[in-house]
């Protein structure tokens, strides 16, 4: 998972691995594709009023934008193990939190990057008011962070486990 302190980010292999893969791809074949839908959009006519062509090159932006982000993003990871299981919150793990102690309104997340939102899971930051207030904490012990509104919030981290995609 990761854990990014200053401008280093660190990674599993396996993360790590997916990462370089996605930028090879769009690097790659995915560059390639872009290339020729815009060539063929470009053949239908007028650029001022065709649709494709304007989708391909906004598609074409976006897809250059990941590259230069993956580029950044593996050119600074340290490739590590996951973290242990011992129950303290760190980056990679699934927290399960309660909201001011109560037990019956709880909530679980991945403290990791961005890079790895998943559908099934929340992903919540490290650098986040919450990912602050909990990293480092064990499970039983409670821990405060800052709301949008500049008012404090207070959990109580129940469980700190390693993710497993």
């Amino acid at each position: 998972m990761t854990q990014t302190s200053d401008n280093v980010t660190w990674l599993t292999q396996e993360a790590y691995n997916k990462l370089k893969d996605e930028l090879e791809y769009l690097s790659g074949p995915a560059r390639t594709e872009i290339t020729a839908k815009i060539a063929a959009a470009r053949e239908e006519g007028d650029l001022r009023e065709n649709g494709g062509y304007h989708a391909a090159k906004e598609e074409q932006g976006k897809q250059e934008l990941r590259v230069r982000q993956l580029t950044q993003l593996l050119q600074n990871a340290k490739v590590g193990e996951a973290p242990a299981d011992d129950g303290v919150v760190e980056p990679g793990m699934v927290v399960t939190i309660a909201f001011d102690g109560d037990e019956s309104d709880t909530m679980t997340f991945l403290l990791a990057s961005r890079e790895y939102a998943s559908d099934d899971i929340e992903t919540y930051s490290p650098q986040s008011p919450l990912g602050i207030g909990v990293n480092g904490k064990k499970a039983g012990d409670d821990a405060e962070y800052e709301l949008p509104n500049g008012k404090k919030a207070m959990v109580r981290i129940l469980t700190a486990k390693p993710y497993s995609s």
